[in-house]
């Protein structure tokens, strides 16, 4: 792995098909998509899911805001999703893998990735993301059970 590259891996209690739908579907990113203390509001969010089709959300937090404009790369649904931001040439890729037994493993690879998205706290952010999934997730299978 090189420097300029990042993996995170995350065990989410939820089978792939809701993880993959969580990650694809503007309704569900709205509710986990940006670091804690930043919202991504619903009309900021844009999913055109096919190879070359268009990936742009826009995190918005009491100290500013983000603009993520990126294009996909890759979609086999429900395992791989991919995408490229031309801004910067970080490529982000993201597995899932069944775990067979109501649970799901995600990988995100990142490459290229900016020096500034290198660091601790950008890092403990982009974690902060995932818990948000966490919790969503969670909420989305209670929301089954009742």
């Amino acid at each position: 792995m090189n420097a300029d590259e990042l993996v995170y891996r995350r065990v989410f209690r939820a089978p792939r098909e809701l993880v993959w739908r969580c990650l694809t579907e503007p309704a569900e990113l709205a509710r986990f998509w940006g670091p804690s203390g930043m919202t991504t509001p619903i009309d900021s969010i844009v999913v055109e899911l096919h190879p070359g089709g268009r990936f742009e959300t826009l995190m918005l937090g009491e100290y500013g805001s983000h603009r993520m404009v990126a294009t996909f790369t890759e979609i086999v649904p429900p395992e791989r999703l991919a995408w490229v931001e031309p801004a910067t040439g970080m490529h982000t890729t993201s597995t899932l893998e069944d775990l067979g037994d109501g649970r799901t493993a995600v990988v995100i690879h990142q490459r290229n990735v900016p020096e500034t998205m290198r660091t601790p706290e950008s890092r403990t952010g982009f974690l902060t993301s995932l818990d948000k999934l966490e919790k969503h997730l969670a909420h989305l299978i209670q929301g089954n059970r009742s």
